[in-house]
């Protein structure tokens, strides 16, 4: 299905003003009487962008560095996704990262990639890191005719790691310094109380595969896994781009044409095939990167690699629902800016005074040769963080949104498949419960045997470094469509599940007697 969606250019917050806006300090001469009443001018603005009425997400520009840090990372997203299993998963494990999606299954639209940021940093996962690395290279030497392969791949991601955490810590810092001036304009201290009580947030470094990179996926899962074969894979597939691209040569020039794409206000998109489905995300901020396109005819080389394409439609490919005015409508970014979306831990925290975001992630229109990466991360509660929605807006927001597709709308196919695969917010929260509680409900009811989405193909969970990631599920704000979902959300420990059980009979015991 193919629609005329509307372009979006999100509000655009400088880092600068982020900070002022943040800052606890007050102006006192009348010179700066001015940038009071500017400053004053953007928190009213942001809080309507973040509001019921606004499309709840904007644009972060001017970061320092932000530009270098997403050029040093982002690009290893694809190299990492079109490896081999094995040695994908012996170079994440070599710099403490995971992945939540099966490497195995080649039919795969997605590729994440994960790393757990603390908020203290901890210099002895550095040394960890290298230490792991070192030994991956001594028991290497015994491997015939991988040692090399083995050996360049590691020179090749030795970076990985901390580019991971640098770019990871930079986008923390975006969601911190946003949360405090969230809880300025709308009192107390919520938002940002709930970030540093959870003490961590996750990255993830996620690769959208292009038709081609499937293609690519496909032969070498076909083949035997060795370095011969992979070799003859990628000159059968780089003759099969060549056609292709000389096919496709007038199409190509025409994405360029950068002016004409950004005067649009509107394009065609096709919601039969999305990277990724219809969802909220339930932490409370998710901030990500403009993503960066590349093109699949450049394969091999560290230098094609690293060249970056235009958006090809003149936007990112971000989908969001406007409930308010029932539309869809497509984000276009400035380069190099940091997109910040309200999740629904936020809307509940703030009472209603934000509003999250309905999104999902469509294909580039007319070509299949491109694949998008982007980098992510997820601010969410301490998993004991208690919800309270009695007597306060949200109550009325959720049962609003129930009624949405029914009684407040026109009949339309498209909002009814979309509010058909969203569980109801209602559903899923109730007064009292904790985030760990919350979030794993939300996944069980997107994904669980009877869940909204869950008839949809999936692959298995796959994770590198499993102490790491005992407490991913709930991480997983995004939903991949066509290769994965998270299993159900559960972070406790054995201990605690112990005393949970006990505690829950002893409550059972006491209302029985009642």
């Amino acid at each position: 299905m193919e629609i005329e969606a509307e372009i979006l250019d999100p509000f655009q917050l400088h880092y600068s003003d982020l900070i002022l806006l943040s800052s606890v300090s007050t102006f006192s001469d009348s010179s700066e009487q001015e940038d009071i009443a500017r400053l004053d001018s953007i928190s009213k603005t942001i809080l309507e962008t973040l509001g019921p009425t606004g499309p709840g997400l904007l644009v972060v520009t001017g970061v320092p560095q932000g530009s270098q840090l997403r050029s040093n990372l982002l690009p290893f997203a694809r190299q990492l996704a079109l490896l081999n299993p094995y040695d994908c998963r012996r170079i994440l494990k070599d710099h403490g990262l995971g992945t939540d999606v099966c490497l195995k299954n080649p039919d795969r639209a997605v590729s994440s990639f994960a790393f757990q940021l603390k908020y203290v940093q901890d210099t002895s996962v550095n040394i960890s890191s290298n230490e792991s690395v070192e030994k991956s290279e001594e028991n290497s030497e015994g491997q015939k005719n991988v040692d090399r392969l083995c050996k360049f791949q590691d020179d090749k991601f030795k970076k990985v790691g901390n580019s991971f955490k640098e770019l990871g810590f930079c986008l923390m810092d975006i969601g911190l310094q946003l949360a405090r001036m969230l809880d300025k304009a709308i009192g107390g201290k919520e938002l940002e109380q709930s970030i540093l009580e959870s003490r961590t947030a996750k990255g993830r470094l996620i690769h959208y595969h292009s038709t081609l990179d499937h293609h690519l996926l496909i032969e070498a899962a076909r083949r035997e896994v060795s370095v011969k074969g992979r070799a003859n894979c990628r000159v059968q597939l780089r003759q099969k781009l060549k056609f292709h691209r000389e096919e496709d040569q007038t199409l190509v020039k025409a994405s360029e044409l950068k002016t004409s794409l950004n005067e649009a206000t509107s394009c065609r998109i096709s919601l039969s095939n999305l990277w990724q489905q219809w969802h909220y995300d339930y932490g409370i901020f998710t901030i990500l990167t403009t993503p960066m396109f590349m093109s699949s005819y450049q394969l091999s080389t560290t230098e094609a690699n690293e060249q970056e394409c235009s958006p090809p439609d003149g936007h990112i490919n971000l989908l969001i629902f406007d409930a308010n005015k029932n539309k869809i409508y497509v984000v276009r970014s400035p380069p190099n800016s940091f997109v910040v979306q309200v999740g629904e831990s936020a809307d509940i925290l703030s009472k209603g005074k934000l509003h999250s975001t309905l999104h999902s992630v469509c294909r580039p229109t007319k070509r299949d040769d491109l694949s998008r990466d982007t980098f992510v991360v997820f601010l969410q509660p301490a998993w004991d963080k208690r919800f309270s929605i009695s007597q306060h807006p949200v109550e009325s927001r959720i049962s609003d949104t129930l009624r949405l597709d029914t009684s407040e709308q026109d009949p339309d196919v498209l909002n009814q498949e979309i509010h058909r695969i969203i569980p109801a917010l209602s559903s899923r929260l109730k007064d009292g419960m904790t985030f760990a509680e919350f979030s794993h409900q939300t996944t069980k009811q997107y994904y669980g045997g009877n869940g909204v989405q869950s008839k949809r193909k999936r692959g298995n969970v796959s994770i590198s470094n499993q102490s790491h990631w005992r407490k991913r599920s709930a991480f997983s704000c995004f939903m991949f469509t066509s290769h994965f979902v998270p299993k159900a959300a559960h972070p406790h420990t054995k201990k605690e599940r112990k005393k949970s059980q006990k505690r829950n009979k002893r409550l059972a015991h006491t209302k029985s007697k009642k």
